[in-house]
């Protein structure tokens, strides 16, 4: 599957993010890179003329809007159809910039946004999904739900995809496989400049237009480093491009840091706060009420400056006291 070769973690995540940077240089020996902004106008009429001629089968969703095995299909407002409701007054959109500052219309349809947990941009899903041109000629899918780390997929994707919400429940079926409650139905249309651009995978033309037709079925919170922050929350400059948030200025960005300022205490350490769970010892010591950390290293602030202590080198103190001698 073409989206799932995007997935990857650690410092394989940081190469091929900086090997597939998108820039204008970039590109085909030989082939002149078109202009970014031009290309978005092109793209927005493609893509606003595809929602204006179709609809999808709306009626057959609303006649049962709690399906568990609904799927979205695009067919063109004429001769029966003629009296279908556009996809254009269907859709939400939302404004997205990329890495050059264009800003992007990006277009979604939100059949049913689902009740159980939303994403966050650096979550991963567990999701249904196909992947159509915009003449609706598939380049990939997976029938079966597939895991994947919205860092890893094009910025339209996972700009998208935090709008939804995995499903409630599950129950397993006699025959191995499992029936999803109250999940998100959705699809996006994405321009070339927020999908591959001009290095497209193998099967999608140069500076195509996507559209991604997907069911949300499950939502995990990530924590790539395993430092007990949240990855979302080491975009410590809050523009979701989590690559250039590298705090003590290693090179290695926050989110892939055990150690963020560097100070010599790992960032899972400087989770000072006491255990609130006095049913779990957790230093063994036998007093389950004398632990140190309740998880979340982002509300300990020894010296009172507003900098957590896991980003201030001033403040080194480590939960085990053989680190403090």
């Amino acid at each position: 599957m073409k989206l799932s070769n995007y997935i990857f973690f650690c410092l394989v995540l940081v190469l091929v993010f900086n090997s597939c940077k998108k820039d204008d240089e970039g590109g085909p020996i030989g082939v002149d890179v078109r202009d970014r902004g031009e290309q978005y106008i092109a793209d927005l009429d493609t893509i606003e003329e595809f929602l204006s001629t179709h609809f999808y089968n709306y009626e057959e969703f609303e006649a049962d809007p709690n399906t568990t095995d609904f799927e979205i299909v695009f067919d063109t407002i004429a001769g029966d159809n003629s009296d279908k409701t556009p996809l254009i007054d269907q859709v939400d959109f939302k404004i997205v910039t990329d890495g050059e500052d264009i800003e992007y219309k990006l277009y979604f349809l939100k059949v049913r946004e689902g009740l159980g947990e939303q994403p966050k941009f650096a979550d991963s899903t567990f999701l249904k999904y196909d992947g159509i041109l915009i003449n609706e000629v598939s380049f990939d899918n997976a029938p079966n739900p597939v895991w994947f780390d919205l860092l890893s997929v094009v910025q339209g994707f996972r700009e998208v995809s935090v709008e939804f919400k995995g499903a409630t429940s599950f129950t397993e079926n006699s025959d191995g496989t499992f029936t999803y409650n109250e999940f998100g139905i959705g699809a996006m249309f994405i321009p070339s400049g927020l999908a591959y651009f001009n290095e497209p995978p193998f099967g999608i033309p140069l500076y195509s237009p996507l559209i991604f037709k997907f069911s949300m079925l499950d939502v995990n919170e990530c924590d790539h480093d395993g430092d007990h922050v949240p990855s979302y929350l080491e975009d410590v400059n809050g523009d979701r491009a989590i690559l250039n948030d590298d705090t003590d200025e290693d090179f290695i960005p926050d989110f892939t840091d055990i150690d963020d300022d560097g100070d010599g205490t790992l960032t899972k350490d400087e989770d000072l706060e006491p255990d609130p769970d006095l049913n779990v010892d957790s230093n063994g010591d036998g007093d389950p009420t004398n632990d140190i950390g309740d998880g979340d290293p982002t509300n300990d602030d020894t010296d009172g400056d507003g900098i957590p202590n896991y980003l201030d080198p001033d403040d080194s103190e480590s939960r085990n006291p053989e680190d403090n001698s």
